[in-house]
């Protein structure tokens, strides 16, 4: 008789298990014959050296099929749609919208009546900030997460969310959350239970009796946050220590006690069958620790994510996965993929358009848009012009030095710059985190506030209007920061505010402008122009196919300030010059050489004849399509 594999013998554990939590059906054993190797092989690698891995692998699928079993017939369908056409988020109808709860609409009711002009505006995706039960006060926006299953009760229930998904789901928009996956905050259940030293909870995080170890590690990991805490680890009130990446009251999970990943599957599938299609996996470059390295995008926090892509494909196949790393370029896009996460924050677009607009010389975006864009098939980018968060500037150094720039010192420029402390900049930024030790630093402000029309600079508006026709038209998922569309300036009250105080991304989370939304059709003002063109831009996007999918050749000028593209189609192709420049370029013919002489003015709705060439005004831009030769 043939030994059974270890494979076998989990696999058969597995489906016990699961049998055991109630009806498996074919659908779900259809699954589970395509998953559960991959799942398997991932815990393999993770927790081989644990004699508790294959019991919480078994219980894993047995809350995987409890999950499958209770998961509302609606979603059901929708995972079938999604099963269908895996690519639904590469369409050129694709636009999110981001927004804290709070601070847009008051609470999830508020969220809802906003649908109507969510629909106005053209969304299909809509982020909603960290809206979890969270500490009272400072809480880093959300960040630190008291339960992934409880509200915050000032914004609503869970059921109101549940509710909310669906009205969406109505609408056409999917609903995206945060999924706070490296850390909870200090008072979620777990950490308690983990500092009380309960069983089954002593090692849910990382702690020491001593400095021992925190001293080892942080040899060679970074202080992310100084002005709150040095280094990567707090102290408990008895003396210990314990790991804590970013804020004092934010703990690191630990992903190297399998039981964490269970229990952390576990929250995730309960948000799929509320209706969330997106989960945004924070800060997953931090989640897995190995003494002696930087303790960043490690190679197991690239299997747990595929063990969790894993779980998810068993009982809400429909949704996926949407990476923030905020790492250097070659980094980010190990994540992207479709077994890990089919979606990723394009931070590098982000930063050098900034750095673009600043410097009026477009030649990093252009190499970042050759070289770094492509992505693997069956993923695509979400490009954003701003976040909730800060501006880094997380271009690859090696990029910079090819152009002669040295990277220590752009960056320091670009601080100054953002923050208006360099001369004739139009920025009215707010410095984050800056570091006088290393000379560290980010940015933070709104768009219309960091591109000139805080300030006054006439150019302003162009420039926010170039910022977001990039990030329309290179590929994926824009995003828009639900605000700017109507020139959201920056609100300094928050210097007012002791518990926000100490942290300048508040500038750019301010209340949802009742007044500038009040004037988006009076074009006499900021907010009127800004809306009716951005607007026209997102009308054209979505009616022009070519806009679909990531795929992007590369076109080049003889002029620096210019960034050029073509987002080829299937029967056209449209060309995409950007001037980042204050002065007027000249585009000749022989440079539009390559094409037939008769294209199309997509924004504007007109015949152009190449061989006059093009006239790119300051801050001015173009879509054409074109037809190559």
């Amino acid at each position: 008789m043939t030994a059974l594999t270890s494979l076998e013998i989990d696999r058969v554990a597995a489906l016990d298990a699961a049998k055991a939590a109630g009806r498996v059906d074919d659908a779900f054993l259809a699954r589970f014959d395509v998953q559960f190797p991959r799942l398997h092989g991932f815990f393999a690698e993770l927790y081989g050296a644990r004699p508790d891995g294959q019991q919480q692998l078994a219980e894993t699928v047995a809350a995987a099929s409890t999950a499958w079993n209770t998961r509302p017939l609606e979603l059901k369908v929708r995972d079938a749609q999604r099963e269908a056409e895996p690519g639904w988020f590469e369409s050129e109808r694709m636009l999110g919208g981001v927004c804290y709860v709070d601070r847009y609409a008051g609470n999830l009711e508020g969220i809802r009546e906003q649908i109507p002009y969510f629909r106005e505006l053209g969304l299909t995706y809509l982020h909603l900030m960290p809206l979890f039960d969270a500490p009272e006060g400072d809480n880093d926006g959300g960040y630190a997460v008291s339960s992934y299953r409880r509200v915050n009760p000032s914004l609503g229930t869970m059921a109101q969310l549940t509710e909310l998904a669906a009205d969406l789901r109505t609408a056409g928009i999917s609903l995206v959350l945060d999924f706070i996956f490296n850390h909870t905050s200090n008072e979620h259940e777990w950490a308690q239970k983990a500092v009380a030293g309960e069983d089954g909870f002593e090692d849910f995080y990382l702690i020491f009796p001593d400095r021992e170890m925190p001293d080892a590690y942080e040899l060679t990991t970074r202080e992310i946050f100084p002005d709150d805490h040095p280094g990567s680890f707090v102290q408990l009130e008895d003396g210990r220590w314990i790991w804590s990446t970013f804020y004092h009251y934010q703990w690191d999970l630990n992903y190297a006690n399998p039981a964490v990943f269970r229990a952390m599957a576990g929250e995730m599938l309960f948000l799929a069958n509320q209706g969330v299609e997106v989960l945004r996996m924070d800060a997953v470059a931090f989640i897995w620790k190995r003494l002696g390295t930087s303790c960043e995008s490690l190679p197991e926090a690239h299997l747990l994510l595929r063990a969790f892509n894993a779980v998810l494909a068993l009982a809400a196949p429909g949704m996926v996965f949407k990476s923030e790393a905020i790492v250097h370029p070659d980094e980010v896009v190990t994540y992207i993929s479709p077994g890990e996460c089919q979606l990723s924050y394009n931070p590098l677009q982000m930063a050098l358009t900034w750095e673009a607009l600043a410097t009026r010389d477009g030649r990093l975006l252009q190499d970042a848009l050759e070289h770094r864009h492509a992505l693997p098939e069956g993923t695509a980018w979400v490009n954003y012009v701003r976040s909730h968060d800060d501006v880094g500037w997380t271009f690859a150094d090696e990029d910079a030095g090819a152009l002669g720039i040295d990277a220590f010192g752009h960056r320091q420029f670009l601080n100054r710059f953002y923050t208006g402390r360099h001369d004739g900049s139009f920025a009215r930024g707010v410095a984050f985190q800056e570091n006088p030790a290393t000379g560290d630093a980010r940015v933070t402000g709104t768009t219309a506030s960091l591109a000139g029309i805080e300030a006054g600079d006439p150019a302003g508006e162009d420039r926010v209007v170039l910022a977001h026709a990039l990030a329309l038209s290179t590929g994926g998922i824009p995003l828009l920061y639900l605000g700017d569309e109507v020139a959201q300036l920056n609100d300094y009250s928050y210097t007012d505010d002791p518990l926000r105080r100490g942290d300048s991304r508040w500038v750019h989370r301010g209340n949802r402008p009742r007044d500038r939304y009040a004037l988006r059709d009076d074009v006499t003002t900021p907010s009127g122009r800004v809306f009716r063109r951005l607007t026209k831009l997102v009308s054209v996007r979505q009616q022009s196919p070519e806009f679909a999918g990531n795929a992007l050749i590369g076109f080049r000028t003889p002029h620096p300030s210019v960034v050029g593209y073509q987002r080829p189609g299937a029967d056209a192709t449209v060309l995409v010059l950007a001037n980042v420049g204050d002065a007027e370029v000249q585009i000749d013919q022989l440079t539009l050489s390559g094409f037939e002489r008769e294209a199309f003015d997509l924004v504007h709705d007109s015949d152009i004849d190449l061989a006059d060439g093009i006239v790119l005004r300051p801050h001015g831009f173009v879509w054409l399509r074109v037809t190559p030769l």
